[in-house]
């Protein structure tokens, strides 16, 4: 399996993905948004479109499908519940299904509610262990919950599904936020020294060449998964004086302060 992102320079930043089968180069296409982008991605891997995949339902994460059908004959699969919001949908996909191109490229889809109600993330279930996460979990932060979605559900999933996966994962997510996240992160948690170091790193790269990270990487600098820290709870009531110390409190405060910061 070979994972290509692909940077498209738009004023979202918005990544997409090529996860090809090195056998066959079939091809999964990950939220396409600029087709000719994505299209001249693939042909120069030698790369054949033949499904989609949309995490979830908003224009920049689908306004490319219909590019890259024509293109190229691919079918469309997004969560079940979206596909009165997505154009042609041919797979509703929920919970525990199986996205397979070639020989070698096999994902497991979770149903990852919180940045909307229909929004789904894929784990490989071969090679180096991933995951695509669309606008659920970004680098050094989570997404947004206010056009659709839900922060109760989102820490939910946080807790639930991302917690329990192997910190060698590799966080794959659907925009280029991490540099202004880590400074969002740094704001609450001055001292991690970690983050800083991170920071100092990655504030110089190319967005087509950033780093990628690992959940335990995430673990380390991400404050939606460091919800026990005193330090970020301790800042967090600069913002939320009445502010309750309990995990799901923490989260649903950290999501508040970051969707003004």
């Amino acid at each position: 399996m070979e994972i290509i992102r692909i940077y498209m320079d738009n004023m979202l930043r918005n990544y997409c993905h090529l996860i090809v089968c090195t056998e066959t180069r079939e091809t999964i296409i990950l939220d396409p948004l600029d087709v000719e982008k994505c299209l001249a991605e693939a042909d120069r891997n030698k790369a054949r479109i033949t499904k989609i995949v949309n995490t979830h339902e908003h224009f920049d994460h689908i306004e490319g499908n219909p590019g890259i059908v024509e293109a190229t004959g691919a079918k469309i699969y997004a969560h079940a519940n979206a596909v009165d919001r997505i154009p042609d949908v041919d797979v509703g996909l929920r919970a525990g299904d199986g996205v397979e191109v070639g020989n070698t490229v096999r994902l497991r889809v979770l149903d990852t509610p919180g940045h909307t109600l229909a929004h789904v993330c894929l784990v490989t279930e071969t090679g180096q262990p991933s995951m695509f996460c669309g606008d659920t979990l970004f680098n050094a932060s989570a997404g947004n919950c206010k056009y659709g979605g839900d922060v109760q559900q989102m820490y939910k999933t946080y807790v639930e599904q991302f917690n329990v996966l192997p910190g060698s994962t590799r966080i794959y997510p659907g925009h280029d936020y991490i540099v202004n996240n880590l400074n969002f992160a740094l704001s609450l948690e001055p001292g991690n020294q970690f983050a800083r170091d991170l920071l100092a790193e990655v504030k110089e790269q190319d967005p087509d060449q950033r780093l990628v990270t690992s959940l335990a990487m995430e673990k380390e600098m991400n404050p939606f998964f460091r919800l026990d820290n005193q330090e970020i709870i301790r800042n967090l009531r600069d913002h939320i004086t009445d502010l309750q110390s309990d995990p799901q409190s923490v989260f649903i405060g950290l999501r508040s302060v970051r969707d003004d910061w």
